[in-house]
């Protein structure tokens, strides 16, 4: 840390006269002063609470099992993945990781997780409606993404966390979202007993936990419209906020978890939109068993609750099932029938002059998802900007592990646009600085030279994107 400058100022009220007496005895007394000067320490700078109080809900995020089967808060929100699953990623794991428990202890074998489904589609077994009965009262959902939960949580209804607005006990909080997965996904047995197949969080690692979670991605929403430069992701954006038309920005104000439907903000709302109607859901057309979710609630109302959107074009697949795997797919679907006759979908209808609800032609839906695609870009950019510029501030430890996570944004960005078919010269701008990243990151001696270069990179790319304000 560094000290406050009470060395400097005491250093001056000691030397000024010494230069006045110089001429009697200098050489004693400035040695005096000098030996005064290198022994007088200042006291550090009151420790920042917050920071500490993240730092240890890292800690405890990545590393701490609570004395269970040995997962953690991140088997299912791996930072590497966007914090969430897929099956991509889960087909990079070696067969020994906790996410596989299920596959080799034996007290697990049943009723825990379906291995076949989490492989092949990345859902988890989810016993949202008590423990009395595992082998009929279960869902399976996909993990969602924990980033930008500080503006994606509250409600006037109450917290809403996870996609039904109830993965938590209780009080529905963040907190208590942490002691709900301990209990559902930590156990050794499927007695699931505290103190014997796993610890509780204590409240002070809630309260860390919390904080580490709050402390991902942007810390506010978007201001639409921006001021974007590219023509199909332009109009996307402009189909969006168009509420006679896209009529997305009722749902998602400023792509956010944010409804303001029927004239007033209603937070982060649910809402049943249908999915679970939607015909050949990838995970039914297997053998396996999958029970129709009833979403918020037990016994649910069939609702789930906004997610937000910045953050959904690299964290697929989609919806609470994961039933669509392209963020195209996903915008697709409110132009089904699954959606234009669900409650949702009929409440967007009546409210329309014209009484219609979602229609949009193949050419629509692309622009929509060209711009969601450019917005998570632009979030992965200003993440890795944020990450680059911070590294070159701290000690070498810190350093890699934010030059990583700079990679990994860089990468996201680079891939989301691609994927796309957006903005070439700006993906290569990007492929530049990942390259750089890299470069930093196996460098010795010229970390601050590349990672400079890299920012260079990236705000070429941004300046590609987007005008800035």
């Amino acid at each position: 840390m560094m000290l406050t400058g009470t060395q400097g100022a005491l250093g001056r009220r000691l030397v000024a006269p010494l230069r006045a007496a110089a001429a009697v005895m200098w050489v004693p007394w400035v040695l005096l002063g000098v030996v005064g000067l290198s022994s007088c320490k200042s006291a550090p700078p009151p420790p920042d609470r917050q920071a500490q109080l993240v730092a240890k809900g890292r800690d405890l995020f990545f590393n701490e099992t609570f004395a269970g089967n040995g997962r953690t808060c991140g088997t299912c929100h791996p930072a590497e993945n966007n914090f969430t699953i897929d099956p991509a990623f889960i087909a990079t794991l070696p067969k020994d990781n906790p996410l596989f428990v299920a596959e080799f202890n034996p007290a697990l074998r049943e009723n825990f997780e379906n291995p076949a489904l989490m492989r092949e589609f990345g859902l988890i077994r989810e016993n949202l409606d008590g423990f009395d009965d595992l082998t009929n009262k279960f869902v399976m959902r996909g993990v969602p993404h924990v980033l930008g939960l500080r503006t994606s949580v509250a409600s006037p209804g109450g917290p809403r966390t996870g996609w039904s607005g109830d993965g938590a006990p209780g009080d529905g909080s963040l907190r208590s979202f942490a002691t709900g997965a301990v209990i559902q996904h930590f156990t050794k047995t499927l007695n699931r007993v505290p103190g014997v197949d796993f610890r509780l969080p204590t409240d002070e690692e809630l309260d860390a936990l919390e904080a580490f979670q709050l402390s991902l991605g942007r810390q506010q929403d978007l201001v639409l419209p921006l001021k974007l430069k590219g023509t199909v992701p332009k109009r996307g954006q402009a189909i969006f906020l168009d509420n006679r038309l896209g009529k997305c920005n009722l749902c998602h104000v400023n792509a956010g978890a944010t409804a303001n439907f029927g004239g007033g903000s209603l937070g982060n709302a649910n809402f049943n939109t249908g999915v679970e109607d939607l015909p050949d859901q990838p995970a039914r057309l297997t053998a396996q068993r999958v029970p129709r979710d009833d979403g918020f609630r037990t016994p649910g109302d069939g609702t789930f609750n906004i997610p937000p959107l910045v953050e959904a074009a690299d964290s697929g697949p989609f919806f609470h099932n994961n039933a669509i795997e392209t963020i195209e797919g996903a915008v697709a679907f409110y132009d089904g029938d699954a959606f234009n006759n669900s409650p949702a979908g009929r409440a967007l209808k009546k409210a329309d002059p014209r009484g219609v609800g979602i229609e949009l032609d193949g050419t629509q839906i692309v622009a929509v998802a060209a711009f969601l695609r450019v917005v998570n870009a632009l979030e992965n950019i200003r993440e890795s900007l944020t990450l680059l510029e911070a590294s070159l501030k701290v000690s070498s430890t810190e350093r890699q592990r934010l030059l990583e996570r700079a990679a990994r944004e860089t990468a996201d960005s680079a891939r989301v646009l691609a994927g796309g078919g957006l903005h070439p010269e700006a993906v290569a701008h990007l492929q530049d600085a990942g390259r750089l990243v890299a470069k930093a990151i196996a460098s010795g001696f010229f970390k601050r030279k590349h990672t400079e270069e890299a920012i260079r990179e990236q705000q070429k790319a941004r300046a590609l994107l987007v005008e800035s304000s």
